[in-house]
Parts: structure tokens; sequence; C-alpha cells
């Protein structure tokens, strides 16, 4: 697939690029997909949720009535959790909610989830550019131009040598910077526009085709 390569002010350069067959056009993998979006959001959860048990609260422990006679139910202390302010039975401790992931798996899903995109016609492509300082009216001026301000956009640089891209836009709602080391399967179907840099392609080649 044949691209058009424009500028970072939306002036076209006459120029196409063509995406790899083996990274944006290979049978895509639901499963995979599904996995790799479920790994990434559980691995985002703190899982320091606590709440406390019988043994934890403080009270008496001492034998609220009788055991029989007294024609109701059996209590033992006021820590029971049939009582107001006694522990809770089986609530949540924290826990690790992070699971294993092959590498091949991951990087099934992410060529799957870029294929998607590319049958969507959801890529563009924009020629090498730099920020000379850090401004966020410079970002939305170039979304504007790309006719991308009103969509929810990703933007792949080749590495984090200019700050000043990821600094200008990493204050919008909808737009989101990641390098193409960085690039993962949940950002990118999330996303309803991709945008990469011209010389993160050939970067992301090499991670996703990395023996």
């Amino acid at each position: 697939m044949d691209i058009a390569i424009v500028k970072y002010n939306g002036e076209t350069t006459g120029r196409k690029v063509s995406l790899a067959s083996d990274v944006f056009g290979i049978e895509p993998n639901d499963h995979a997909v599904w996995l790799d979006v479920k790994s990434f959001l559980a691995n985002q959860r703190q899982g320091t949720h606590k709440s406390k048990q019988r043994n934890e609260i403080s009270g008496s422990s001492k034998k609220l009535k009788k055991q029989k006679g007294t024609g109701g139910a059996r209590a033992g202390n006021i820590k029971n959790p049939q009582f107001k302010g006694g522990g809770r039975v089986f609530g949540p401790t924290p826990r690790d909610y992070s699971f294993k992931l092959n590498k091949k798996v991951k990087d099934l899903a992410r060529k799957s989830a870029l294929t998607y995109k590319a049958k969507d016609n959801m890529i563009a492509v924009v020629e090498d550019f730099n920020f000379e300082a850090a401004k966020t009216k410079q970002y939305v001026s170039l979304l504007k131009s790309l006719s991308f301000q009103d969509k929810k956009t990703l933007l792949v640089l080749p590495d984090a040598t200019n700050k000043n891209i990821v600094l200008s836009g990493r204050n919008l709602q909808n737009s989101k910077i990641v390098t193409a080391d960085q690039i993962n399967t949940y950002d990118v179907m999330n996303a309803e526009q991709l945008i990469f840099v011209e010389s993160s392609l050939t970067k992301i080649d090499n991670i996703l085709n990395k023996q």
C-alpha cells in the first residue's frame, strides 16, 4: 500500500511511501489483539484495593450473648460481618493483575492493529519535522493543517530526540505522542487516526520483524 507523504503544514511533497506488507498487510488475528489489549489494561491497574477482614477490625472479642436460649441467631463478637462496622467477608486484598504475554503474540497483535488501520485508511505519513520551541498552538496548527483536529490521534515519532514535539502535544486531550519503540496495540486501536513521521516507519518495521 502506497501513502502520500505530506509536510507538517499540510502541503504535499509529491512523494509516496510503501507500507511494509508484513506489518501493515497481514491477516489480522483478533484473539491476539484482545489478549494484548487485556494485558495492557491489566498492567495499568494498581491493585492496591483493600478492605478489613474480621481479624483486622478493632473491637472487643467478648461473646455478645449466650449461645442458646435467646430465640435469635447465635453471635460471636462485635466484629461479626453481620453487624454494622464488622469485618467484610472475602473482601478485596492487594494483588497484581498483570500477566505474561509472549513476545510473538504481542508482535502479532500490533501488526494486526496496524493492518486494521491501514485497511480503514486511518494512516497518514508526515515528512520528518522538528519544533524549535515547545508550544501547544504549534501542535494544534499541525492537526488543523492535516484536518485531524476533531479526531483522536496518535503521532508516532522515530525517537525522543526532539522533546519539543512531545511537550507541545501532551496537554491535548485527544492527542497522544509515542516513539516507535513505545507503540502498543491499545493505543493503535484506540486512535481514530494514526500519524507516522516518515522515518518512524523503518524503525517499526525493524522492531516488529526482529528475530
